[in-house]
């Protein structure tokens, strides 16, 4: 099929008369964009430079021995190119973002205009400590905030993303254990509604991972936790609110079950946004729990990063925490590190990072805590769940909601694909929600649900947006009950129509080569 620029196709008529061009796939102004190397050419540069001058070099050998290959283009083409890339990418300030167990919610530009303030963004970690006391004392208010909505004991600020303050936790544990010569424990029991990356940071971490069976509403099984439990057996690692959008009504017993084994409580705090200002998970045994700043506290969250999560300790574990951590004294602060750690942390695992943690999602985090104050958070979770419960209570008709009958949903409402056509499937729901105009939702998780669909609207969503997102996710979800085979090549207004996901997973080309 051949096309020009003006978006003209045969069907229209009038071809030949039109002049026909190759095809772009273009579509009014949503461009066709080629790649880098197919816009220019090595043979051609976007400017014009003197020869230079002939100098020793420098590099010891390492020179290139070949040219680079890399096309020559214009300011213009190289700025185009990339602004109409972005232009193809889904973004929270484009629309509805509903990725289940991610919290992507608005990022306030208050936060980024206070993490681009000089003093905390062109800070350098080798500073003398006298020349950064600013920072210092914004991560030391950081953490404070940090263990009194948790209320717990201390907290551990230099992890830098979830599964990396997972792994801190558990090192704690570990630590913990064999300091009382428990080392003998090699088990962590983790329930089938917990985020995936928990039995992965035990496994890493040298534990055995046992899972623990879910009920018929998506709960943990007590009884099967409590006969588990016994002298091999390290702690749990439990998500909360779960991850079938539940939360865990029976956790302080399990904790006290955990506790009185000789075993120590991980929870996974990823869904912390739903519960913020609203429960305290030291209050309910938790021994250690992560804390993502880029969701509950609204970091720039997606395209691998970047990311911070601080890991809260109760007063068990706090002696084993990581180093290093901020300590105030009298008017000044101070980084504990190893050669201050002294005897009031002597039992501290090491350390998880060559410096401190993330000093721009710190201050973001801060900002959007400053903002919001104690009754503010305590607002964003109840928003946050308000928002969860409307979405699943309005589509529970014409989208099967396997936990619907187990109570409120707590940040997130969980969908399975059981009504649908034969032959249709979760994967054709989410691309035809592309056609729509939004992201699709997180798929085929948990494992506990065939053909899981999880949707998290967050706080952020007006009732005016749900109503939207809703009725589109309805409209597609109609759809592939009725059997329109549409469906099955959607998407079909998207810049790329539907791949094979697992040959593009499993051999993606990485390197462009010049056609034979």
């Amino acid at each position: 099929m051949t096309i020009n620029q003006s978006g003209w196709r045969p069907e229209m008529g009038g071809g030949e008369a039109a002049g026909q061009a190759t095809f772009t796939g273009n579509r009014a102004l949503m461009l066709e964009e080629p790649l880098l190397f197919e816009i220019g050419s090595a043979d051609t540069t976007g400017v014009d430079f003197d020869e230079a001058p002939q100098a020793t070099s420098r590099l010891g050998g390492m020179e290139r021995k070949e040219p680079i290959g890399l096309p020559g283009l214009s300011e213009p083409e190289a700025v185009r190119h990339y602004t109409r890339l972005s232009r193809q990418n889904y973004a929270i300030d484009l629309g509805l973002f509903p990725l289940g167990s991610c919290t992507m919610k608005h990022n306030p530009r208050l936060n980024e205009r206070m993490a681009r303030l000089p003093g905390f963004a062109d800070i350098h970690p080798l500073q003398p400590i006298d020349t950064v006391q600013g920072a210092l004392a914004l991560i030391h208010q950081l953490a404070h905030w940090l263990v009194t909505l948790t209320g717990m004991d201390s907290v551990a600020m230099s992890p830098k993303a979830g599964a990396h303050g997972e792994l801190c936790g558990i090192l704690a544990i570990r630590a913990a254990l064999e300091a009382k010569g428990e080392g003998h424990r090699k088990v962590i029991l983790v329930p089938e509604s917990a985020h995936g990356t928990n039995p992965a940071t035990a496994a890493f971490a040298g534990f055995k991972v046992e899972d623990i069976p879910a009920t018929a509403e998506g709960r943990v099984d007590l009884e099967a936790l409590k006969a588990r439990l016994g002298p091999d057996v390290a702690g749990v690692m439990i998500t909360n609110p779960n991850t079938c959008g539940l939360f865990e009504r029976d956790m302080r017993a399990i904790s006290d079950a955990v506790h009185a084994a000789g075993g120590y409580v991980y929870c996974d705090g990823a869904n912390f946004n739903a519960i913020v200002g609203r429960v305290r998970p030291g209050d309910l045994g938790v021994d250690a729990m992560h804390i993502n700043l880029h969701k509950t506290f609204s970091t720039p969250h997606g395209g691998g990063g970047p990311g911070s999560g601080p890991v809260v300790f109760s007063a068990a574990l706090t002696p084993y925490a990581p180093l290093p951590f901020v300590e105030k004294d009298g008017d000044r602060y101070a980084l504990v590190e190893e050669e201050t750690a002294g005897e009031h942390h002597a039992g501290s695992f090491g350390r998880m990072v060559a410096f401190h943690g993330q000093m721009g999602m710190f201050t973001r985090a801060l900002s959007y805590i400053l903002s919001h104050g104690a009754d503010g958070l305590k607002q964003v979770s109840e928003d946050a769940v308000l928002n969860a419960n409307y979405v699943l209570r309005q589509l529970e008709d014409v989208l099967d909601a396997p936990f619907g009958g187990s109570g409120p949903c707590m940040h997130e409402a969980l969908f399975s694909d059981e009504g649908l056509a034969e032959g249709f499937t979760t994967l054709d729901v989410a691309k035809g929600l592309i056609d729509e105009g939004y992201h699709p939702m997180t798929m085929y998780f948990p494992l506990v649900v065939h053909g899981a669909m999880l949707v998290e609207p967050t706080e952020t969503e007006s009732k005016a947006a749900l109503d939207q997102f809703i009725g589109a996710l309805r409209s597609v979800a109609e759809r592939a009950k009725a059997g329109d085979q549409a469906l099955k090549g959607a998407p079909h207004f998207a810049p790329r129509r539907r791949l094979d996901e697992t040959q593009a997973a499993r051999k993606p080309v990485l390197r462009w080569k010049a056609p034979a």
